[in-house]
């Protein structure tokens, strides 16, 4: 691939990351949630979801839900459910006092981020729009050339996603004291997440 092209669409995947939407705004409740460790989990949760569209829009998978306002408006409504599942599990979460970063809390703030990334069709979507943009026949095979970029964009993205929720999560260190009312900022997040996906 020519690395002129390599390189704007870097460019341009770190603009797209730097604009703060449903992935930041995760991965921050997330950090406010669980600390900074959690934002970065979260963040990579996320990041390995948008690699897995990646795979799908490299195969064609992602056309095939494009194409298919049935399976488009099932996974939609889906991560809308698993989005408002989080939000009344996390309002109604015992306050923990800055400790809810342990191992199996960064294990499901990843889960969390991967799934709910998994769940956004949009997501797919836009990689599919995306992605082939930057593609040219005389580099070599498309879907291998969509893979290649979707690296790069998970690797930028997870960088700057990560960024915003430890900072996030550094934020709920300084207030621990508040932990009660950062579970319920988180939940309103979690909630306006479902909200978006479902009438954007």
């Amino acid at each position: 691939m020519d690395p002129a092209t390599i390189a704007a669409f870097a460019g341009a995947g770190v603009l797209l990351n730097l604009t703060p939407g449903s992935d930041v705004m995760f991965a921050s409740a997330s950090g406010l949630s669980g600390g900074p460790r959690a934002g970065i989990a979260a963040a990579a949760g996320i990041s390995l979801g948008g690699l897995a569209h990646t795979v799908l829009a490299a195969f064609g998978l992602a056309a095939l839900i494009a194409a298919s306002p049935v399976a488009y408006d099932a996974i939609r409504w889906l991560g809308a459910a698993y989005l408002l599942f989080l939000a009344v599990k996390t309002w109604c979460a015992t306050p923990d006092n800055g400790h809810g970063t342990g191992e199996n809390s960064l294990y499901t703030a990843f889960r969390r981020g991967f799934l709910t990334n998994m769940l956004n069709p949009k997501v797919a979507i836009f990689i599919l729009a995306l992605l082939p943009q930057f593609t040219t026949p005389a580099a070599g095979p498309i879907w291998h050339q969509i893979l290649i970029l979707g690296a790069i964009f998970a690797a930028t993205g997870f960088v700057i996603t990560s960024s915003y929720g430890a900072t996030a999560g550094f934020l709920r260190t300084i207030l621990s004291r508040a932990s009660g009312t950062l579970n319920r900022i988180t939940a309103l997040v979690f909630g306006a997440l479902a909200v978006r996906l479902v009438w954007e």
